[in-house]
């Protein structure tokens, strides 16, 4: 399976200034590279959807390009990730996770009842690939947009590449398994990836013993930690690391339902230490709990909503990369940096030092509350304010 453990192999070029005895963890919002993502790379699939107002994959990047400009058709693989790949060189990070939310597939059976479906076609695969991803996160509201037969291509593509997945699976023992990630002698980071109906997931998409799907949580998450936590307990090893990665919440707005404190507050009592948190289109508050981070929701990184009104307010175009450095030993956050990027003719660019400073007062503003501060970096990017 493609959640085998497997040493994090050592990236060419980067530079590594990190002290000893820390890890540093790569982690962002949903990756959409379905849908008219798809449509400008080399190898295009079928643009056919099923939305009530969008019917060609093509028209979403119209509306991109009559926003901000051409856009290469049929280029560099690479295109979407634009400036993010050299500036995740640049920061050097031991694991990289993404939350892949699209499948990858060429089935044309759309999963009846949806508003929007995303797919891209393996022969884009090298997409994905340019950003080097030690895990793909799954369990989410569109891995099954093309039914259990576009969920079990997706898995087979991405374990032919060798790309550990978590969160989905041929069964549910399968979507509960942790990637595992190999750092050296001192242990391991193990991801699980699980979904809320809060962000959308079907009952009907939660993995059982006969049936593929993903990883799903009821919608009492109270009642649902001490479950987690009996999942995470048989795989934990001395040294590792764990990182829980959530698909939840509503896609706009800023407010923390009371329900997702309580669960993350659970695992992280429970030896958990980082909760990843996505869904949502913009960044979400973020709190440290006990020496460990909570990310409510980290945004989309890359999507095809260029074009898309409606939530201006919010500013969906400006996006964060965040790197957590955790103590190896202990698990406890040692600094956590986001740096900013905004998506223009469906790439990722730096923000501009106005933009950054948005996102700043945007956050700190609504992580007050949870006792968090966000300042600007001596490099210009955004970190907390720890003592």
């Amino acid at each position: 399976m493609s959640s085998r453990p497997v040493a994090a192999a050592p990236r060419e070029g980067a530079d590594r200034r990190l002290p000893d005895g820390v890890v540093r963890l790569f982690v962002c919002g949903d990756v959409m590279l379905g849908r008219g993502v798809d449509q400008i790379l080399p190898s295009p699939g079928d643009p056919e959807l099923r939305e009530g107002y969008v019917t060609d994959a093509r028209r979403y990047v119209e509306l991109a390009e009559e926003v901000n400009g051409p856009i290469p058709r049929e280029g560099d693989p690479a295109w979407p990730w634009g400036e993010a790949l050299a500036a995740l060189e640049a920061a050097a990070p031991d694991v990289r996770i993404i939350n892949l939310e699209t499948s990858i597939t060429r089935s044309d059976r759309f999963a009846p009842g949806k508003a929007v479906h995303y797919r891209m076609s393996p022969d884009n695969l090298s997409c994905l690939e340019a950003v080097d991803p030690d895990v793909c996160t799954l369990a989410n509201n569109h891995v099954l947009d093309l039914g259990p037969e576009g969920l079990e291509e997706t898995l087979e593509v991405l374990d032919a590449a060798g790309l550990r997945t978590a969160g989905a699976g041929y069964d549910m023992a399968a979507a509960w398994r942790p990637a595992e990630v190999s750092l050296d002698e001192d242990g391991r980071v193990l991801v699980f990836s699980m979904g809320a109906p809060s962000s959308g997931i079907s009952p009907w998409w939660a993995a059982s013993s006969d049936r593929p799907g993903v990883a799903a949580l009821s919608d009492r998450l109270d009642t649902d930690a001490r479950a987690v936590l009996d999942r995470i307990q048989p795989w934990r090893q001395a040294g590792d690391r764990v990182v829980v990665s959530i698909h939840w919440g509503s896609n706009w707005g800023y407010d923390v339902p009371r329900e997702q404190p309580r669960f993350a507050h659970a695992l992280i009592d429970g030896g958990v230490d980082v909760v990843h948190g996505h869904s949502s289109h913009h960044p979400r508050p973020i709190e440290v709990y006990r020496d460990r981070p909570i990310l409510y929701g980290c945004g989309d990184l890359i999507n095809d909503y260029e074009g898309i009104g409606g939530h201006e307010a919010y500013r969906s175009d400006l996006r964060l990369l965040y790197l957590l450095d955790l103590d190896r030993r202990t698990g406890g956050l040692v600094r956590l940096r986001m740096l900013a990027m905004q998506a223009r003719q469906l790439r990722l660019h730096t923000a501009s030092p106005s933009d950054t400073e948005w996102l700043r007062s945007t956050l700190d503003r609504t992580s007050r509350p949870l006792g968090t501060r966000i300042v600007l970096a001596p490099d210009g990017q955004l970190s907390l304010d720890q003592p």
